[in-house]
C-alpha cells in the first residue's frame, strides 16, 4: 500500500479524534488529540467473556470491603506513619463513620478494574480504581474510531491490523455509565420528594487538561434528563448547605441527588491558597465528610477509596477463599475471583535479602499513588528495598510483574500527529462497573463497557494521560 494513503489515513483518524472529543487540553482555547492505535488489539471472545463475568464479583466484593469500617481501620492504619495522605484520609473515615452524624450517602461505586493477560498465567489483577475512575468515553470513542477506519480506510486499517477478517468488541461505556448515574440521581430525587430535574456534580480539579473524556460523559448524563454542574472542593466549600431531610443543597440549584469525584485522590486537591495555610487542606477536607452525611449517590465515599488502595488489594490477594466470603461473596464467588486477584507481597525488614535471590524482570515494587510515576521497576527496585526505613515499609508492597502477549505483527500507534510503529505493543484491560449499594446500575449486572490502554513493552509508564500508553479497543480473534 502507497505511504502517502496511510498518511491520509492517518491524518482523517487525528481530524476525527478532534472531532469526537477524544482529546487532551492544552491550552484555555486548543487541543490535541489523544493518542491512539490505529488498530485493535486481539482478544478470544471466551476470554473477554470471562472477565466480563469476573468484574461485577469484584465491584460486590470492594463494596463489602468498603463498609466494613472495623477491617478498613485496621488495613490502614499502619500506613499513617509513611503516608501523610492515607493519614488524612483515614481521619476523614474516622469523622464520617465513628461520628454521632450518621453517614447518610448512598455509596455509588464507580470502578475501573485493570487487568494484564499475562502470556504464561492468564489475566491478572492489576490495580482497582475506585476514585476518579475515568476515560471510559475514550474507551468506547476508540472503539468508534476503528469502526471508522474499518469502513472508511479498510485496506489501510487491515494492513495494520492482526488479522485478515475480525469483530470489534461491542462498548458502549459513555451510554452506560450515564444510564446508570442518571438513575441513580433519579432514585435519590424521587425519595426525597423533589420536584423537577435530578442534579448531578461533577467534582473536578482546577485547570485540568483531561476535561474532555468528563465532557462527552456529563452531555450523556444530560442527555438523559439530568442537570450536570461542574465544581471544585473549593467552590463547593462556599456553596453547599444543609436541608430539611438529610438533603444536600447547591447555592442556587437546590437538592444534590449525585456526585462522582473526578479529584480529591492527592493533596493538592485540598489545598486552597485563600483560606489559612495551616487548615486549608482541612478545610476542605470536611467538605467531602459534610457530603457523606447527607442523602446522596456518591461516588467516591472516602471508604471506597480507601477499599481499592493498593494497601487493601495487597491484604487481599493474600487472603484465603473463606476469608473472602467475610465481604459478603459466596464460596463460588470468592473461588472464582481468588485466581484473578495475582501475588503481592508486602515490604519488611527481610524483604531486600530476599529480592536479592529474584529476577528483578519479574515483580514491580509500587507505592499507594494514583496515576503515573509510582512503581519501581527492574534494578531499580533492590536499591530503593534498601533505602526504605522501617515507618516506610507499609505504603510499599512488591507485585508479580505481568508479561502479556505483545502483537504478532507491528502495530500503528498515532501520538502528536506522527504516526509510528511499534514492534512489542502490549495492551492492559481496564473493565467498568457500576453499583449502587451494592446493586447493579447497568443491564449486565453491573458492567458497563471497557477502555484499552496499550503501550510498548518496554515502556513502564502506560498511562494515556501521564504516559506513553495510547488508548485502543478490542476485537475478536486468536
Amino acid at each position: 500500500m502507497k505511504e502517502t494513503m496511510i498518511a491520509f489515513a492517518v491524518q482523517d483518524a487525528i481530524e476525527w479524534s478532534l472531532l469526537h472529543g477524544m482529546a487532551l487540553k492544552t491550552s484555555k482555547d486548543s487541543a490535541m488529540h489523544c493518542t491512539f492505535s490505529f488498530a485493535p488489539t486481539l482478544i478470544r471472545r471466551e476470554r473477554f467473556e470471562l472477565l466480563k463475568s469476573i468484574v461485577p464479583l469484584m465491584g460486590k466484593l470492594i463494596h463489602g470491603v468498603s463498609e466494613n469500617h472495623e477491617f478498613l481501620i485496621e488495613a490502614i492504619e499502619p500506613l499513617c506513619s509513611a503516608d501523610a495522605f492515607f493519614a488524612s484520609l483515614l481521619e476523614l473515615h474516622q469523622a464520617i463513620h465513628l461520628s454521632s452524624v450518621p453517614a447518610e450517602r448512598i455509596p455509588m461505586l464507580l470502578m475501573r478494574t485493570d487487568f494484564m493477560d499475562d502470556a504464561e498465567y492468564g489475566p491478572k489483577l492489576i490495580e482497582f480504581n475506585g476514585i476518579a475512575a475515568g476515560m471510559g468515553p475514550f474507551g468506547q470513542r476508540a472503539h468508534e474510531l476503528h469502526h471508522y477506519l474499518g469502513y472508511q480506510w479498510p485496506a489501510a486499517f487491515q494492513s495494520w491490523s492482526e488479522t485478515g477478517s475480525m469483530e470489534l468488541v461491542p462498548n458502549h461505556c459513555i451510554e452506560n455509565l450515564a444510564k446508570g448515574i442518571a438513575g441513580a440521581a433519579k432514585t435519590v430525587r424521587a425519595q426525597s420528594g423533589d420536584v423537577g430535574q435530578p442534579l448531578f456534580i461533577m467534582v473536578v480539579q482546577p485547570d485540568e487538561d483531561n476535561v474532555y473524556d468528563q465532557h462527552l460523559l456529563e452531555e450523556a448524563i444530560q442527555q438523559e434528563g439530568v442537570k450536570t454542574v461542574r465544581r471544585t472542593f473549593r467552590q463547593l466549600y462556599d456553596q453547599l448547605s444543609s436541608g430539611d431531610n438529610k438533603r444536600l443543597l447547591l447555592e442556587g440549584l437546590g437538592g444534590v441527588d449525585a456526585i462522582y469525584l473526578r479529584a480529591g485522590y492527592q493533596h493538592c486537591d485540598y489545598v486552597a491558597h485563600d483560606l489559612e495555610e495551616v487548615r486549608c487542606c482541612e478545610a476542605l477536607g470536611k467538605t467531602r465528610v459534610m457530603i457523606e452525611q447527607h442523602r446522596v449517590a456518591l461516588n467516591a465515599t472516602v471508604s471506597q477509596q480507601l477499599a481499592t488502595s493498593k494497601r487493601v488489594q495487597m491484604l487481599l490477594s493474600s487472603m484465603t477463599i473463606d476469608q473472602l466470603m467475610e465481604f459478603g461473596l459466596t464460596l463460588d464467588e470468592a473461588s472464582r475471583i481468588k485466581p484473578f486477584l495475582g501475588e503481592m507481597k508486602p515490604v519488611d525488614d527481610q524483604s531486600a535479602g530476599w529480592f536479592e535471590h529474584q529476577s528483578p524482570k519479574d515483580w514491580v515494587l509500587k507505592n499507594q499513588g494514583e496515576g503515573g510515576g509510582h512503581c519501581v521497576f527492574d534494578h531499580e527496585i533492590l536499591p530503593k528495598l534498601k533505602r526504605l526505613q522501617e515507618e516506610e515499609y507499609s505504603a510499599w508492597s512488591l507485585m508479580r510483574r505481568l508479561h502479556p502477549r505483545h502483537r504478532s505483527r507491528s502495530a500503528l500507534v498515532v501520538r502528536r500527529g506522527e504516526a509510528t510503529p511499534v514492534d512489542d505493543l502490549i495492551s492492559e484491560i481496564g473493565m467498568f462497573t457500576l453499583h449502587l449499594d451494592g446493586h447493579s446500575l447497568t443491564s449486565e449486572l453491573g458492567y458497563a463497557g471497557y477502555l484499552i490502554r496499550s503501550k510498548p513493552s518496554s515502556v513502564t509508564e502506560g498511562g494515556v494521560h501521564s504516559g506513553q500508553g495510547a488508548v485502543d479497543s478490542l476485537a475478536y480473534g486468536e
